[in-house]
Formats: structure tokens, C-alpha cells, sequence
């Protein structure tokens, strides 16, 4: 680490959990980002100044005058561009020794596939069950920890899936595969701004304490906030024997 690494690190550095090894952890980890839009806007930015080394961020949308609402990580200059690339603009613009690599695509399986097992943490910051419920088997496939979040109207919710904890569950334990889940989007209902950022943030946290090896993860919890009263719950979750995506694991 070099002395403008050690300055511009110096408040993790200054961390007893974290340390100069903890933070050459980071610089050496490699992040996936799936969305770029509310969530993932935060979530990449977090990670980007944090120095987490490598950072891909798969979004196949573009920049939308609607986005801006909340989006952070893009302005009114990037109108019409794609958001995996604005996103790794405004990473550059605050540290530009983070690689970024920006790909405007769909998640499908296949693509998936390769990225999560390049990956050292996956952060799901999509916005429907099709796209959650494939990389959620992609990481179970890999054996990598998903920090997954989701956020509309005032309503939001928290978790980590990492099969590599004893009994920890996967996403599809808790959400079903063929469970006929109401789609609920931005676009139609709506989402009160910070509440994006919120989650994201804390994203960003769980995904930093997977890569430094620090403290102790969501896995087996799920936690949900409602911010019109700005109360929080939590509930336990447990691996499901009949899980389709990851029953047969060791537990």
C-alpha cells in the first residue's frame, strides 16, 4: 500500500476490526453488481470509495430523467447513457484506482454463470424475482455469499444468502421458485427516495465485512424496514431440506 492508499484509506485503517490488512483485503477483492439503479447506485459508489479492487456492475438500462429521483450515482449530463456506465464514471471520479468494469447487459443464466464465479461477493440489486432467483443459483452453484436487498414504496428488506454457513438458507428457500409472488416495481408504485439509499448502504456494509472478514453477516436473517415509522424487523430464517436450488448441501 502506498502512502496516498494509506491516506486516503486511513479511516478504515484507523479501524481495529479492519487494519491495514483488512482494507489490502479489499483492494484485493472483486464485487458483482447486479443493477445500477437505486440500490445499486449507492452500493456501487460505497464499495468504489471503500477500494474494493474490482467492481463489475451488469445493468442493460439506460439513464432516465425518472431515475434521478434517487439514483445517485448519475445525473442529469447522462441522460440516455447506460447506468453501468455512468455508475463507473462517477466511481472514477472519486477513485479512480477501482477497476470497474461496466457491461450493459441482461443477468441470464448463462452470463451469470461466469460472472458470480469470478466473484468474491454478489450484490442483487434487481428489481424482479426472474433476475433475483437466477443469481441467487448462480451463487449456490459457485458457493458465493449474496447480499441481497429490496426496496418500493416505504417498504424494504435485507438479507444475506450464504450457503457456505452451516444452515443458512438461500434465497429461493424463503422465496420460492414457483411461489406465485406479486411483481411490485418503482415504475407503478413508487418508492420513497432515501429508502434506496438506506438499503444500499447497508448492502454495502455487509458486502465490506464478507471481503475484510469482519464482524458477523445477515446470513440466516431477514431484516425489514417500514419507513413510515422508521421501525425495523427481524426475523430468523433456516435452510429449507426441499429447497429446489439448495437442498443437498452440507449444513
Amino acid at each position: 500500500m502506498n502512502d496516498d492508499q494509506l491516506l486516503r484509506y486511513s479511516r478504515h485503517i484507523l479501524l481495529d476490526e479492519l487494519g491495514v490488512e483488512g482494507q489490502q483485503r479489499l483492494m484485493a477483492s472483486h464485487a458483482l453488481v447486479i443493477g445500477a439503479g437505486g440500490l445499486g447506485s449507492p452500493v456501487a459508489l460505497y464499495l468504489g470509495t471503500a477500494g474494493v479492487g474490482t467492481i463489475t456492475i451488469v445493468d442493460h438500462d439506460t439513464v432516465d430523467l425518472t431515475n434521478l429521483q434517487r439514483q445517485i450515482a448519475h445525473d442529469l449530463s447522462r441522460i440516455g447513457q447506460p447506468k453501468a456506465a455512468s455508475a463507473a464514471q462517477s466511481i472514477a471520479a472519486i477513485n479512480p484506482e477501482v477497476h470497474v468494469i461496466a457491461l450493459q447487459q441482461r443477468a441470464d443464466a448463462e452470463r451469470l454463470d461466469r460472472l458470480v464465479a469470478a466473484a468474491d461477493v454478489v450484490l442483487d440489486c434487481s428489481d424482479n424475482f426472474t433476475t433475483r432467483h437466477a443469481v441467487n443459483a448462480a451463487c449456490v452453484a459457485h458457493a458465493k455469499p449474496l447480499v441481497s436487498g429490496a426496496a418500493v414504496t416505504f417498504d424494504a428488506q435485507i438479507s444475506v444468502y450464504d450457503v457456505r454457513s452451516a444452515g443458512a438458507p438461500c434465497y429461493a428457500c424463503i422465496f420460492p421458485p414457483d411461489a406465485a409472488f406479486e411483481e411490485v416495481r418503482c415504475a407503478t408504485m413508487g418508492v420513497f427516495a432515501p429508502l434506496v439509499g438506506i438499503i444500499g448502504a447497508m448492502q454495502a456494509a455487509e458486502a465490506l465485512k464478507l471481503l475484510a472478514g469482519i464482524g458477523s453477516s445477515l446470513a440466516g436473517r431477514l431484516q425489514m424496514l417500514d419507513a413510515r415509522t422508521m421501525e425495523w424487523s427481524e426475523i430468523r430464517l433456516a435452510r429449507q431440506p426441499s429447497c429446489p436450488v439448495c437442498a443437498g448441501r452440507p449444513t
